[in-house]
């Protein structure tokens, strides 16, 4: 059974970081399908696989021919919210797609998981655009680091994931449920795999998430007169949560910046 979430105002603490307490209002997010007011001391960040193998030249998808303009747009965006949260004491979580060495969670040789990734290379030994040795979506590598842009900070926190969903065999519920957190604005990719995947996932678990549309990116089908991130934005809307911005979210916090 998941623990019950901690008072409002007060979040345990979480690898070796003393707690955190913010006092304020609630806040109200402009978001489709309607406005949604949030609690900020009940709010966390989610950055999904915001990874060099999805994101940086020299990773998993640009060595498979995808365009990762997208992702790299996405990552921009992501930046402002995440200021504007550290600044108010909303805490940051990341999410990491990555396997062992040995592969062994990756799935049998004949199971979905495995065909999907094996034309992807999973598991390949490459040299990282920095000279250094790495291997296809494996974790501590190059190619599994997130992004530069979006480098974690001290009190962030870091879970890694080996299947789309965020919450799969992983302690992401326990470190949510840590930090008080209710309220869950979403950023990420890709946005209808593994941020669809993690939205659903954290629905089911009753957090309210808002998926931050421009920090968030799709290269399936964005060649298309609407795209895969559209309609998995439009699902999400109707049935598993609510879209929203990095500009209504940082103004939004800004607000509450100015009551803390």
């Amino acid at each position: 059974m998941s623990n019950p979430i901690p008072e409002p105002g007060v979040w345990a603490a979480w690898g070796g970081q003393a707690p955190r307490r913010i006092i304020g209002p609630m806040v109200m997010v402009e978001a489709r399908p309607e406005s949604l007011e949030v609690d900020p001391r009940r709010a966390a960040v989610l950055v999904i696989d915001m990874q060099n193998d999805f994101g940086a030249p020299g990773g998993m998808f640009e060595r498979a021919g995808i365009d990762i303009s997208g992702v790299a747009a996405a990552a921009e965006a992501t930046r402002s919210v995440l200021e504007a949260a550290r600044a108010v004491g909303v805490p940051v979580v990341y999410v990491t797609m990555e396997h062992s060495p040995e592969l062994s969670d990756v799935g049998p040789t004949d199971g979905p998981h495995w065909i999907k990734h094996s034309a992807l290379r999973v598991g390949d030994r490459v040299v990282a655009p920095d000279g250094s040795e790495s291997r296809i979506l494996v974790r501590d590598t190059w190619n599994t680091r997130i992004l530069n842009s979006l480098a974690p900070e001290p009190g962030d926190v870091i879970v890694s994931k080996h299947r789309y969903s965020g919450f799969f065999e992983t302690e992401l519920d326990e470190v949510l449920r840590g930090l008080g957190a209710k309220f869950l604005l979403v950023t990420g990719c890709t946005t209808s795999v593994c941020v669809e995947a993690t939205v659903r996932d954290a629905m089911y678990r009753d957090y309210t998430c808002i998926v931050l549309e421009d920090c968030s990116a799709e290269p399936i089908g964005a060649d298309l007169p609407q795209t895969c991130h559209d309609a998995s934005l439009l699902v999400i809307e109707r049935v598993f949560g609510w879209v929203s911005s990095a500009r209504a979210v940082c103004d939004a916090l800004a607000r509450q910046a100015e009551l803390v």
